[in-house]
């Protein structure tokens, strides 16, 4: 009699326990779902959350590069110019940033061609500063108005699905770039 109830406690936790695992399992792939689909069906936009608008400009090399490229890798989106002190203060944390996280996020560098005295001063700038990270340029000004940029320079922080995690008017440096986009997958 007495093993019989012992049998009937553990089968009891057992059914109790099965049935609390499922649940929970299926309760985490459902949000799991939902913030899956709600990406997928974010609104494109420039503000946190939306999906960062599509552009497609030539790389200082010639050659068309589009925002879309970089899906599937974390991106910060940076529109800058030769000009610009702050943007001069900031290149060379981003710079380090993409040299020791390569693999992870990618710079895309956005120069604001049509801000600038000579293209060939953005040729001079890059090789001062030994950049390395993708640069394009907005020769007529169209993705700075697109993404309205009116503070220079201004960084989108954009997930690997092409959500914008977060948005940084002025100069930013190596720390705040690390902390930023250690928290964005």
């Amino acid at each position: 009699m007495r093993k019989n109830v012992v049998a009937i406690i553990a089968v009891l936790v057992l059914v109790i326990w099965g049935t609390y695992d499922y649940t929970t399992k299926n309760s985490k792939q459902a949000e799991t779902m939902n913030q899956q689909q709600n990406k997928a069906d974010a609104e494109v936009g420039i503000k946190k959350g939306n999906k960062a608008p599509d552009f497609e400009l030539l790389h200082l090399s010639g050659s068309p590069v589009k925002l879309s490229d970089f899906l599937g890798k974390k991106l910060i989106l940076n529109f800058w110019a030769t000009w610009c002190p702050p943007c001069r203060a900031e290149m060379p944390h981003m710079e380090k940033f993409y040299k020791d996280n390569e693999k992870d996020v990618v710079v895309l560098a956005v120069n604001l061609t049509n801000t600038e005295k000579k293209r060939s001063d953005v040729t001079a700038f890059v090789e001062d500063f030994a950049l390395t990270f993708p640069i394009v340029m907005d020769a007529e000004g169209n993705k700075a108005s697109m993404y309205q940029i009116f503070a220079y320079p201004t960084s989108y922080m954009i997930d690997s699905e092409g959500i914008i995690q977060e948005i940084f008017q002025g100069a930013i440096n190596y720390d705040m770039m690390k902390k930023t986009m250690s928290k964005i997958n």
